[in-house]
């Protein structure tokens, strides 16, 4: 984005050179289509609308939400979500099927699940019935290389994925004296 500003900077000091100093007329052939092409590409550049790549982190939602009191609460998962938000992560959670059954004694699916924690539908996912959630959420933080928050050390499935035991690959968390903390995270500051 700096090159075409740049460009049409200077492109726009010839246009006002030519116009402006006598003699000069000639340089409004060069200036001017510059000044149209550089304008161009700032355009394109401002609208391309790239954003920066998703720090991807996934949260264990079915081990998170009994970090308070030892009881499953959706509070704690979005405390847990906003935590991970300030410190500038994009947080996905993964549940097991019978998370709503804990939470709010009926089944929930990703849409209702997504509603309660404030996320888009697509950054939510309760496995289907009889499934295991660890091989999901594992194979997720596997494909999008990001880390799990959670207290589980899924030993059984060491042998299956050894990224496990690579450092900050799961983040462990809970509460001390009713304050959040993650483990290799700084307590936020508040807004």
């Amino acid at each position: 984005m700096v090159v075409p500003v740049l460009l049409l900077f200077l492109s726009l000091i010839g246009v006002a050179v030519a116009l402006l100093l006598p003699g000069y007329d000639a340089l409004l052939l060069l200036a001017v289509p510059c000044a149209i092409a550089a304008f161009i590409l700032w355009l394109r550049a401002a609208l391309s609308g790239k954003k920066a790549e998703p720090n991807w982190i996934l949260i264990d939602g079915s081990n998170v939400m009994y970090w308070r009191d030892n009881t499953p609460q959706i509070e704690t998962l979005r405390e847990v979500i906003a935590y991970l938000k300030q410190h500038r992560h994009t947080p996905a959670v993964i549940f097991d099927a019978n998370a709503g059954y804990l939470l709010a004694g009926k089944y929930q699916d990703d849409h209702i699940m997504a509603k309660h924690l404030g996320l888009t539908e697509d950054r939510v996912l309760v496995v289907p019935k009889g499934t295991i959630a660890d091989s999901y959420l594992l194979t997720v933080a596997r494909d999008f290389d990001a880390p799990i928050v959670t207290n589980d050390r899924y030993r059984d499935w060491a042998d299956d994925y050894p990224e496990i035991a690579a450092p900050g690959r799961l983040i462990r968390g809970g509460y001390r004296d009713g304050a959040l903390w993650l483990d290799g995270m700084k307590t936020p500051t508040p807004a």
